[in-house]
Formats: structure tokens, sequence, C-alpha cells
């Protein structure tokens, strides 16, 4: 069935004054045919946008703030879309699964920090990857079996600090570490690629997603940030998705999944020359990957743990309080005193207290320099 035969997909976007709903919308306005809003909600951040997005798409549902998220995930519709930023996507992405929405995730935190909780709720190709390196592995997969796969490979554009020593790394600014040289992000997360936390989220989040274990989950560094992901195979090939830096092919995919949006972007010019580079990872200077390696492998709370004490370290850094060096330090100091809860099936009211406590370390680290007291928060 075509595009044009097939009813239109009811969606709800939440987040939707961010960067990956304002793209959604945009991608919902050039496809009336295809899309049809019928749930919004943001943060509240921007209540002005907000008004205008309600007033132009007139959905059945609208709101500010996490309960709204909730709501709207739990409305009858064809594709939810968690385009909200950090741990408090949690509730809404629960909410999406439990009511049988297919969920088009962007945020990667809910996934990371739900771990289980999420998987279990989550039906067969219920989830679909929105970040950029996990929609290309999941349209590399395509490609094989999942007993042909070898391994999968994660690029990196390397932020805008690629090749710096940690030497260097140390009189890093502010306005520096929010110039990024591939993607237009929010502050948060454009720090997190600089830091390179974003990648070790990203780790886990293909862990989760794609069932591999981390030792074979690789990361490469790729400076134009134009091959997006790559999957490996037992025969020694390797599948590869390019295009130019853009997240509305995977914002198209994940609301159309598992068809294709005719014109969603431009793709790759070959009548142009160029050049793909590829570099090792530098643990040395950037061990934020290593780091949440070790969060992913303890499991269950540890990975809400890292997400929440580096959510604290990077606003202490934006707001001049902390080196640009030491959010993965705060992190790993963090990450390390707490146990994890070792009995029982995960809870939410877990996760959030293991986020709570993270977070209350992490700001005592910031503000006086004292080791966290081993706990798991619950």
């Amino acid at each position: 069935m075509t595009g044009a035969q097939r009813a239109r997909r009811d969606i709800v976007v939440l987040g939707s004054t961010g960067s990956i709903g304002t793209q959604a919308l945009d991608l919902v306005c050039a496809n009336p045919d295809r899309f049809r809003v019928v749930g919004l909600t943001a943060g509240g951040s921007n209540p002005e946008l907000f008004e205008r997005q309600v007033a132009e798409f007139r959905p059945a549902y609208s709101g500010l703030g996490e309960e709204a998220s909730t709501e709207a995930a739990g409305l009858a519709c064809d594709v939810v879309l968690n385009g909200i930023t950090g741990a408090v996507g949690l509730r809404p992405t629960l909410a999406a699964l439990e009511a049988g929405n297919t969920l088009a995730l962007a945020n990667k935190e809910s996934l990371i920090i739900g771990g289980p909780l999420v998987l279990e709720r989550a039906k067969p190709g219920q989830i679909v990857p929105v970040d950029s390196e996990h929609s290309a592995v999941a349209q590399c997969l395509r490609a094989g079996t999942a007993q042909e796969v070898r391994r999968l490979v994660l690029t990196a554009s390397g932020g805008p600090f690629r090749g710096w020593s940690r030497e260097q790394l140390a009189g890093v600014t502010r306005e520096q570490a929010l110039k990024h040289p591939t993607w237009a992000m929010g502050p948060v997360i454009t720090v997190n690629s600089a830091t390179l936390v974003n990648k070790g989220l990203e780790v886990i989040e293909a862990h989760l997603l794609f069932g591999l274990p981390f030792d074979r989950i690789d990361v490469v560094v790729h400076p134009t940030s134009v091959v997006h992901s790559m999957v490996e195979f037992v025969d020694g090939s390797t599948i590869l998705q390019a295009s130019p830096p853009t997240m509305m092919i995977p914002i198209a995919l994940g609301l159309e999944w598992p068809d294709r949006v005719p014109e969603a972007a431009p793709a790759c010019d070959w009548t142009k020359p160029e050049t793909w580079q590829f570099f090792p990872l530098d643990d040395d200077a950037f061990p934020a990957v290593s780091l949440a390696r070790v969060a992913g492998e303890r499991g269950s709370t540890a990975p809400a743990v890292y997400n929440a004490a580096n959510e604290v370290a990077v606003d202490a850094f934006l707001a001049g309080r902390l080196p640009f060096v030491e959010i993965v330090p705060v992190v790993a100091r963090v990450l390390h005193a707490h146990d994890v809860l070792s009995k029982g099936a995960l809870t939410v009211d877990d996760v959030l207290a293991a986020d709570a406590w993270a977070r209350t370390a992490a700001r005592a680290l910031v503000e006086g320099g004292a080791r966290p007291e081993g706990t798991r928060g619950a």
C-alpha cells in the first residue's frame, strides 16, 4: 500500500517546542496526506511557540508538563514521538507502550534509565529509534538476519574537541563547548556530544534496542557525520547508512516505519568529490564511553545514575561552576559510589529514587567536593 492510499497516521508529539519536535511538525506540514497531529505537549520553556503550534495544528489534546505528556502518550493514536529531553521522559515512554502505541523514541534517556522496565512493556517492533545512529543501525539490519550480525559500529563526530589532549581540554569554555561542528542541538546534548557522554548513552541504548553485548558494540570517530552508523556481518560485509547530517530522515522513519517518506531530506551529492574519514576513539582524553560501558554492564539503576549525575554536572558547567574536564570525573565518582539494586524486579520508583540520589550526590561534589556516600538511593 502506498503512502497516498493508506490512511493518515495520527501522531502525538511530546516535546513539541524542542529541536526534534519542531522538525517533526515541519515534516507533518510537508506531508499532510500522511500525518495528522492529535496531541501536542511541551515542557513549558517556550510557551509562546507552544501556543502557536496548538493554534496551527489544533490537536485534540494539548498541555504543558510531565503529567500532560504522560496523559498524551496514552491517547489512542498510531505513533507517539517522544522528543522530551532527560529522565522526565520515562513515564510518557511507559504510557505509550502500555497503550499499545508505536513509540518513535528520541528520548534515549527513558530507555537507558528504564532498561528492563521499558523492554518488558514493549512488544516486538513497538519501539522505533529516532536517534540518527540507532535509526541507521535499524536500517542496516534489514540487510541480514540477527544470527548474521557480528557487531554494531556507532559513529561519533568527535565534537568540537576532536584530537584535543586532556591537558588542552582543561581550559574549555562554555562558548567553545556549544559550537558543535556538524549538528545544531540544545545546550545539554551539545555539551554531551563534546564530552562524548552522548555517545556513551547511545552505546547503552544500542545494547538495549538490539540485544547485542557491549563487547560487540564499537564506536569510531567520523568527523563529517555523513555515515550515521554501520553493521558488520559475519562474512566480513559492512553495511552503512549515509546522508548529509540531518534528523529529518530518522524522524520521518520514526513516524512512518517501516516505510520511508519521499523527499524527507536531501541525499548525498555523488557528483562532488568527498572523503570519509574514520578515527579510533581516544579513551584517555574522552573516558565517557568506557564509563558508560561500566554502567551498562552493571545494569539495574546504574545507567540512571550515570545519566542523572551527568545532567547535574553539565548544568554546573554551563553555569560556570564546574570545569569542562571535571564533568565526567563527577559522573564517575557518583557512579562508583552507587550500590545497584540487586534483588527483585526494578520499579519506576527504584529508578527515580536512584536518579534523585545521583543528582544530590553530584551537586554535593560540584559544590563542595565531598565524596558521595554509597547507596542505591532507594
